[in-house]
């Protein structure tokens, strides 16, 4: 398997049981390097505590792997942009999908160019967030770590190829939750249709997540909370996302509801990087038959 993805021989990929499919890769794409193949396989065995499959891949995590290697899909830059893609959402959905921009560039002015509250981000990368809710934050060393998040490239560590290419710099949006950050629905899109949504809650103080279907039902084990309450603007959220990701096999659509209101977040194509277990752990099966069933989505609840 190593010689296949560095010399660009077709990788076998299971699709339904019994059955595989050659993909040849297309000529241009950038080969993965045998230490970024070695350190894939030990990050996900260190995770998930077995050993990566990736000649005949059934596992979401698994496939998240695969797409580290071998998916050189050049839309994926301009849409993990936090900046750029903006414009495609408020093309597609409206401008009222869209958190607008208050500054951005590449390093902070001395003072802050706006009035707080406000989010300050990174453009091109993950967890890279600042939010300052007064004027009593500590401007300087929000400067300082902006400037390392804009120095360093991001996708590198963890082979994230799609934002190698993004290009570096800083944004701030006005702050949307009501005092603390609002509730984050990641919605999975399969070959164009919401089939999961993992919904984030109290991420600053007691961060959880659980997952639902599309009719919210829990999908993931039940612990202490009681299950949110349905958003709103949910039949609006299905439909924007399945509409920003029409075109490809699975992409994480990240929204919120304000007051009733969807409000787009940003995409994503390696949720958690693939490293994060599912609970229980044949969601991550389900998930990953949804990804290889070529637009056949399963319909029906997780078996």
């Amino acid at each position: 398997m190593t010689a296949a993805i560095a010399s660009g021989e077709p990788v076998i990929v299971g699709t339904e049981p019994g059955q595989t499919e050659q993909r040849p890769l297309d000529p241009w794409l950038e080969p993965a390097s045998l230490a970024t193949f070695i350190r894939v396989h030990l990050s996900y065995l260190w995770r998930h505590a077995r050993i990566l499959s990736l000649r005949r891949p059934q596992r979401f995590t698994e496939l998240v792997q695969l797409r580290k290697l071998v998916d050189r899909d050049r839309r994926m830059p301009g849409l993990i942009d936090k900046l750029a893609v903006k414009q495609m959402v408020a093309d597609r959905l409206g401008a009222q999908w869209v958190t607008p921009t208050l500054w951005s560039g590449m390093t902070l002015p001395d003072r802050p160019p706006c009035a707080a509250p406000f989010v300050l981000k990174s453009r091109h990368g993950c967890r890279q967030i600042r939010i300052v809710r007064d004027d009593g934050e500590d401007w300087q060393a929000i400067r300082r770590a902006s400037a390392r998040w804009v120095r360093r490239p991001y996708g590198r560590w963890l082979d994230e190829w799609g934002y190698r290419s993004v290009p570096r710099g800083l944004l701030i949006e006005p702050f949307i939750g009501d005092g603390q950050l609002p509730i984050d629905y990641k919605l999975y899109v399969f070959h164009g249709r919401v089939a999961a949504i993992q919904v984030h809650l109290e991420r600053e103080t007691a961060h959880r997540w659980a997952l639902y279907d599309r009719s919210w039902r829990r999908l993931s084990a039940t612990r202490f909370d009681r299950d949110p309450p349905q958003p709103a603007a949910l039949a609006e959220m299905i439909a924007g996302a399945e509409t920003l990701a029409a075109g490809f096999d699975f992409i994480r659509i990240d929204l919120y509801d304000i007051d009733g209101t969807p409000r787009f977040g940003e995409m994503t194509f390696y949720p958690g990087s693939g490293l994060d277990p599912f609970d229980p752990s044949d969601l991550d099966r389900w998930l990953g038959r949804l990804w290889l069933a070529r637009g056949q989505i399963e319909r029906g609840p997780m078996p």
